[in-house]
């Protein structure tokens, strides 16, 4: 009877073990489906927007991303990411045209920058909230750099705006941020693309996102009229009207104004470079390298390239043309 009993018993542990077995074996293999993903996030200004972009098209494509480690608008778009503010940030910047910009900086009266952009930051810090990096659902880095020694430095704790806004503190436009006895500034002085703070993350991918690119830009983007600024829909009515007038004018005319003013519209077509388009492409000649030496040095199972031609730096009201801009490159990469 005893020797019945402990065989009953040793049967349903048997069962118990195989079944147990087969949910282990459905789950790893399940965990092995989903690739996770370390992203390197480079800085580049409003180029930046276009991170929005490539976000979102990997998760769409099944990524899980595990961790960032993001230099200036890397740093920014990564830690809204991470805190889950992305979509409030994209409707945000969706509505922004120069007029709106305008309202929200001014020049500064602070020694160290020339812009005072405390609106933007505030509205930025309302936005993520009070939260330590440390706290967050995914490993997260902001990269800076510290003029007094000359290195970077990697933000892997602390408030997340301290972080954020130590990282996007780009030289002599917006003031440096004072910490300790550090001068924190902008992390795409020193570090434009931070593949080696993911280096070592165990994960299946580690994905580089290029802003600096020396390509040409390949994508032309329709954008929906809801997602236009004031400035492209009255160029748009303006282009519209000149187009209808040129109807009612004999050709004739038309060839002979062309022709003499081919000087002017020549002059006209030419970039204008003012201040803000000097710095920009000083600085992305500069980071460029910079990035070429990281991508060389610090190997990335895969690099996602934009265009440094896709914008200028300085144009925030290009946000839908960037996101998907960051879409479409992710896809012709990751195929």
């Amino acid at each position: 009877m005893i020797k019945i009993i402990i065989g009953i018993i040793l049967l349903i542990v048997n069962c118990y073990s195989i079944e147990l077995y087969k949910g282990n074996n459905v789950e790893n293999k399940n965990n092995r489906s989903i690739k996770t993903v370390s992203l390197a996030l480079g800085s580049g200004g409003a180029r930046g927007y276009a991170h929005i972009g490539v976000i979102e098209e990997l998760e769409n494509q099944g990524y899980k991303i595990e961790s960032i480690a993001g230099s200036s608008m890397g740093a920014l778009i990564g830690g809204l990411y991470a805190v889950g503010k992305l979509d409030e940030f994209k409707k945000w910047v969706f509505r922004l045209d120069y007029y709106d910009i305008y309202k929200l900086i001014n020049l500064s009266s602070i020694q160290g920058g020339l812009v005072d952009a405390s609106q933007v930051f505030d509205r930025i810090a309302l936005m993520i909230g009070d939260v330590n990096i440390e706290d967050l659902p995914i490993k997260y880095t902001a990269v800076a750099t510290d003029l007094t020694t000359q290195k970077e430095v990697l933000f892997t704790e602390g408030r997340l705006i301290d972080a954020i806004r130590a990282s996007i503190s780009i030289p002599t436009i917006f003031e440096a941020v004072i910490k300790d006895d550090m001068i924190l500034v902008d992390g795409g002085v020193i570090n434009p693309l931070p593949i080696n703070v993911i280096a070592l993350d165990d994960t299946h991918l580690k994905i580089a996102v290029n802003m600096d690119a020396n390509i040409k830009n390949k994508y032309n983007i329709n954008i929906p009229k809801e997602y236009q600024t004031s400035e492209e829909i009255l160029y748009d009515r303006f282009t519209k009207f000149i187009e209808k007038a040129e109807a009612y004018v004999p050709k004739q005319l038309l060839q002979m104004t062309d022709t003499r003013n081919l000087k002017e519209i020549e002059i006209a077509k030419r970039p204008n470079k003012d201040i803000f388009f000097i710095l920009g492409r000083t600085v992305d000649i500069a980071q460029g390298v910079l990035s070429k030496y990281s991508i060389q040095n610090y190997k990335a199972d895969i690099i996602i390239n934009i265009s440094r031609e896709s914008c200028e730096f300085y144009q925030f009201t290009k946000a839908y043309k960037m996101i998907e801009i960051g879409k479409i490159a992710t896809r012709d990469t990751i195929k």
